[in-house]
């Protein structure tokens, strides 16, 4: 495996959310699953005798250093498309397979010195959190709005801070614009300001142009993963609003288009309130995953499953490294890792090459 200069895209936010709404009712549930794809890995050899995989491991990106590291990041989830996060170095076991060996060889987790590495040099994480401040919700529900956004903030940024997860949050109302309230930032405390700044004049179209945010909002999630092309970047847009489109500036169908179209690195979730949403067209919008509230007492609840959802997903990713008994000259070896975690188990094969190899890690 040769070190990579563009990484290769993937697929991030392959989330399912199991949403409460009117009631936090169980069967008001809207899924988007992953499609068991294993990113840029394959299926393990049948020669390991592996059973089916209950978790998936779906490689984004491999690299090796010298003098003998191998470099693996890949995104963990079930097969329902829920991110598994929290994992250790332990629950994964490492399959090598050479020029001379008919099937693989395990290689033992603690003489490679395999380990969980921070991922932040090959990923990043960035939220853009679009709020309606239409007439609507300044007038009788913006206080619960600000809370929820405040809770969703807390939740979703991580502690301590990190330069490579950030966010932003917009806002639109009639205008023909994508307003924005406060640009990318991994600072929390600022991040909280700025909607605690929020007042009930802040908007001078009382309108709601939904279908422009929407367009306006994928195009800017789009710019956010073309900005650094030696890291692996992925996009996440959070929309509220109350109601439907009532400024006409952009058709639906053209709004659906965008999001249909999008990067798959870029994941949608909408959260509607009240009686005069669209379930429908928010369901098709937040194609990763949709809630409505019925009321603006449910709305903290709401943002907060989100948020949940979000984190885990960021937590989800996996830089795992280990130090390889290949040597120069030995060419290319093939590779499987397998994850254990409780009575789950997933695998992925992907290779490498030891071109240069020594010996020991750096």
């Amino acid at each position: 495996m040769k070190m990579k200069h563009t990484l290769q895209y993937f697929l991030l936010f392959s989330l399912t959310l199991v949403l409460f709404s009117c009631g936090n009712a169980d069967d008001d549930v809207s899924f988007d699953f992953n499609d068991n794809e294993l990113g840029i890995g394959k299926e393990p050899d049948d020669c390991l005798g592996f059973d089916d995989n209950e978790l998936l491991l779906s490689i984004q990106d491999e690299f090796t250093t010298l003098p003998g590291k191998v470099s693996i990041l890949f995104k963990v989830s079930d097969l329902q498309g829920n991110p598994i996060s929290g994992l250790t170095a332990d629950q994964f076991t490492i399959y090598e397979q050479g020029r001379n060996d008919d099937c693989f060889n395990l290689i033992s987790a603690s003489e490679s010195q395999a380990r969980i590495s921070p991922n932040s040099q090959v990923f990043n994480n960035n939220t853009l959190l679009v709020l309606d401040l239409s007439n609507s919700v300044l007038e009788s529900s913006l206080d619960e709005l600000k809370a929820a956004s405040i809770s969703f903030i807390n939740n979703v940024m991580p502690s301590p801070a990190t330069e490579s997860f950030q966010m932003a949050i917009y806002w639109f109302d009639g205008e023909d614009e994508l307003h924005l309230l406060n640009p990318l930032s991994f600072s929390a405390e600022e991040l909280t300001a700025s909607i605690e700044g929020i007042t009930a004049d802040i908007s001078n179209d009382p309108s709601t142009d939904l279908y422009g945010a929407v367009i306006k909002s994928t195009q800017k999630a789009k710019e956010l993963l073309n900005q650094n092309s030696d890291v692996i970047g992925a996009s996440s847009v959070v929309l509220f609003t109350d109601g439907t489109d009532q400024a006409s500036r952009y058709r639906e169908s053209d709004a659906l288009k965008a999001v249909r179209e999008a990067d798959r690195n870029i994941s949608y979730f909408t959260i509607g309130l009240g009686a005069e949403i669209d379930t429908e067209v928010l369901t098709e919008i937040g194609k990763t995953a949709s809630v409505f509230a019925a009321n603006k007492e449910e709305l903290e609840i709401t943002f907060n499953q989100i948020s949940q959802r979000v984190a885990e997903q960021a937590n989800s990713f996996y830089l795992f490294e280990y130090c390889t008994p290949k040597r120069d000259g030995s060419g290319e070896s093939n590779l499987v890792i397998q994850l254990t975690d409780g009575s789950q188990q997933g695998a992925v094969q992907t290779k490498f090459n030891a071109k240069g190899f020594t010996g020991g890690c750096e």
